[in-house]
């Protein structure tokens, strides 16, 4: 066990910690004034806690795992107005985290047999058979030349296929610009089918929400069913992810996250929306995506990653995945030598770790080989966010702890 600064728990305990902190009060009534945000007294929430005091950081959840050890630290507000006490049960917008939930969609087909990640993405979509990709752009001429490498679906994957960010048609499909959802998947696809890439396929990299979308238009081509469909059935279902989805009911809307713009040394101010995913955010104008979109909440979206850090088996025993698909799809960069580690809708470090971010600052990943997973849930837009440092640095000694205490043990003839 941990000792010293460390609250440390067992995995049987780690669900009470959770639901320790999902039972704050959430009420809408104004706090007295002098009321201090709560926050959770662990490593992390003494390190964060200054700037939740001065209202630079609203609120943020922090998950840390390392084998049978768990730390939960909410600290701050999800609504900072209502005074209401951010918990693991409040939905947010994880944004470009939805990525890696197609991957798993992706990596499942390839384990079924049905898919390869080396086929044309032609075999499946046929207005991709001839690319035409845009040499130079000059003085508002452009000169194309026909695509002289195949697209993949390993490379609309892992962002080296050459489409943009988004397509013109999707960020002007609601007013502002959204990329949350604003084309049915399949009309995304045919749309960047029409338009040149900006290089040649599997040659460079561009992060793209479009190819992942690609990606999901390929699922639903395979499977014959929505792609949302096929990932609920398949992903959130099996993992018990009842809260994630990509239009939040408009009970979860009453009690999501609220979203903040960060201001250095004062506090952070409300933000209505963000002109990328606008309200109502379960409007008509939304459609599900598979490069930002998804709807969760901390203790959902700790479910599914946690279900990657255990070799493709949730906390409750639902196989979604074997671990060498795992492994050796998803924890492996799929990129050709030299473009930095991607695979299949998800960051992969030269350390073992692997994950990936969001737009709003959400981010988790984990490792397999040790078993350790870091979430951190926040909805902020801008910088600076000074507390990222202490954050780090607590995060680090966490884990730190665990081998100091395991070589100790080692000594002593225990065993964990």
């Amino acid at each position: 066990m941990k000792t010293g600064l460390f609250r440390t728990i067992s995995a049987a305990a780690s669900a009470a910690l959770l639901a320790g902190c999902a039972t704050a009060p959430i009420t809408t009534a104004p706090a007295p004034a002098a009321q201090e945000p709560p926050v959770s007294d662990t490593a992390v929430g003494r390190a964060i806690k200054p700037f939740v005091m001065s209202g630079e950081l609203p609120g943020a959840i922090s998950i840390l795992v390392d084998g049978d050890e768990q730390e939960v630290t909410c600290a701050g507000y999800a609504d900072v107005a209502a005074k209401r006490p951010i918990t693991p049960d409040d939905p947010f917008m994880q944004c470009s985290q939805t990525k890696g939930f197609c991957g798993v969609t992706v990596a499942i087909l390839v384990e079924r047999g049905l898919l390869s990640l080396d086929d044309p993405v032609s075999k499946y979509l046929p207005e991709f058979k001839n690319l035409w990709v845009e040499e130079s752009n000059t003085n508002g001429i452009r000169t194309l030349v026909a695509a002289t490498n195949a697209l993949t679906v390993r490379m609309v994957m892992n962002h080296t296929g050459g489409f943009p960010f988004e397509i013109p048609a999707k960020q002007h499909s609601i007013p502002g610009g959204g990329w949350s959802g604003g084309m049915p998947l399949r009309s995304v696809a045919a749309t960047a089918a029409a338009q040149p890439l900006r290089f040649q396929p599997g040659t460079k990299t561009q992060y793209s929400n479009t190819g992942i979308d690609i990606g999901a238009a390929v699922v639903q081509t395979i499977t014959g069913m929505p792609w949302d469909r096929f990932l609920k059935e398949n992903v959130l279902d099996p993992l018990g992810m009842t809260e994630t989805r990509f239009k939040p009911t408009d009970d979860q809307i009453a009690r999501h996250i609220e979203m903040y713009n960060c201001n250095k040394d004062a506090p952070a101010t409300y933000r209505v929306q963000n002109d990328w995913e606008q309200r109502p955010y379960n409007g008509d104008h939304v459609f599900p995506s598979a490069g930002a979109g998804l709807w969760t909440t901390a203790r959902d979206q700790l479910k599914f990653y946690k279900m990657l850090m255990n070799g493709g088996i949730g906390d409750n025993g639902a196989r979604i995945l074997k671990e060498e698909t795992v492994r050796s799809l998803l924890a492996t960069s799929t990129r050709p030598e030299g473009m930095g580690g991607y695979s299949l809708g998800l960051s992969v470090g030269n350390n073992g770790w692997f994950g990936h971010g969001g737009a709003f600052g959400t981010n988790c990943m984990v490792d397999m080989d040790n078993k350790r997973l870091k979430l951190w849930v926040v909805q902020l837009g801008g910088n600076p966010r000074p507390w990222d440092k202490v954050r780090d640095e607590a995060v680090d000694a966490f884990f730190a702890e665990r081998i100091d205490n395991a070589a100790a043990d080692a000594y002593t003839g225990r065993v964990e």
